[in-house]
């Protein structure tokens, strides 16, 4: 029986500009930029009784919250105490497969203090946390990362919550779909439309059911309503793409502008690549118009993508085959990726790190 741990820092990025900056304490507090263009990165828990959160507009949460104070992100000092938190996972176990800057999973089956408990190591670790940074974290105990992943969500903030084997079968029954890992607002809403509200719901499905609904993805769900996620915690993750994106001041519609911003973008790409020496064959342009609507485009190569002009080409013939004349663009980003192994792509999707959200 594997014993795993998955710890989620709470609100990350604003939990440290409230310690840093007690002014900025018991007020709602968005990190990321006010402007008419801008997003939100991450928000703190009085923020999100408004209904702000990642990734929504700036203007939007506003509205929801007009005294709503903002803060510029500051990476380097979120990456410095991200190093600090890996350290101490590392004084526990060698088995950590980090997620982000704020998450990661710990396999503590057998760990460096031998402690038999799971449940007394992920306290000990919270505490050294809050010890070392300030800062609280919420900690998900289980046999395997599905339900570690959503045990550490159960009792946020500074939660702990630990899901037995033979607690699995009801604990899951009772969550609601949009508690599972994995599945997003519009497969939340297909599922509704089949009469899935609850993983009791969910597990009445056949797996022939699920994959035939939401392809490979379907398996994954078939498995995790059994309590049943076979995924190991990797120690090293193979990064599967790079990329980068421009969200513009004003909408764009002139072509030769949007070319403009391509090249640009791909020259970002281009030293991000060699930064990381990074090799891929397979462009993907995303383009994010007006209404928020996104759409992707891609091809793939028979060599390694290594130039800015290359990059450039290809995207913006991706751009013109997209067939967006006119229409109003407010996002566009590219990255380059590896071939993914369809086995090891869990959820069947490809993720492009375009940024690294808290």
């Amino acid at each position: 029986m594997r014993k795993i741990i998955h710890i989620d820092m709470d609100a990350f990025y604003a939990s440290i500009e409230e310690r840093d900056h007690p002014a900025y304490r018991q007020v709602p507090l968005a990190v990321g930029h006010a402007g008419e263009r801008g997003v939100v990165a991450t928000a703190n828990y009085e923020a999100r009784r408004y209904g702000v959160h990642s990734a929504m507009s700036s203007k939007r949460a506003l509205q929801l919250c007009p005294q709503l104070v903002f803060t510029p992100p500051r990476f380097d000092v979120y990456e410095e105490v991200s190093r600090q938190i890996g350290n101490i996972f590392h004084e526990y176990t060698d088995k950590i497969e980090p997620l982000s800057l704020d998450e990661a999973y710990l396999d503590v089956t057998e760990n460096h203090l031998q402690m038999p408990s799971a449940t007394l190591l992920a306290r000990e670790i919270k505490e050294r946390i809050r010890e070392t940074t300030g800062l609280t974290a919420s900690a998900g105990i289980s046999y395997n990362k599905f339900l570690a992943k959503v045990a550490s969500d159960y009792r946020k903030p500074d939660g702990l919550f630990v899901v037995t084997e033979e607690q699995a079968e009801n604990f899951i029954a009772t969550l609601k779909i949009e508690q599972f890992w994995g599945i997003g607002k519009q497969t939340a809403r297909k599922m509704h439309e089949m009469g899935v509200f609850t993983g009791a719901d969910l597990k009445q499905l056949s797996r022939e059911t699920l994959i035939a609904c939401f392809g490979k993805a379907g398996l994954g769900y078939y498995l995790n309503a059994r309590g049943i996620d076979h995924r190991e915690v990797t120690p090293i993750r193979i990064r599967k793409s790079v990329g980068a994106e421009h969200t513009f001041p004003t909408d764009l519609t002139d072509t030769s502008l949007l070319n403009e911003e391509l090249e640009t973008i791909a020259r970002e790409v281009k030293e991000r690549i060699d930064e990381q020496q990074f090799t891929g064959r397979t462009i993907t342009l995303k383009i994010k118009f007006a209404n928020f609507r996104q759409i992707t485009r891609s091809r793939s190569e028979n060599h390694f993508l290594t130039t800015a002009e290359k990059i450039h080409s290809l995207a913006y013939a991706l751009l013109q085959e997209a067939h967006i004349a006119q229409v109003p663009i407010r996002l566009l980003g590219i990255s380059i990726s590896r071939t993914v192994d369809p086995i090891r792509s869990f959820d069947g999707q490809l993720k492009l790190d375009f940024a690294d959200w808290d």
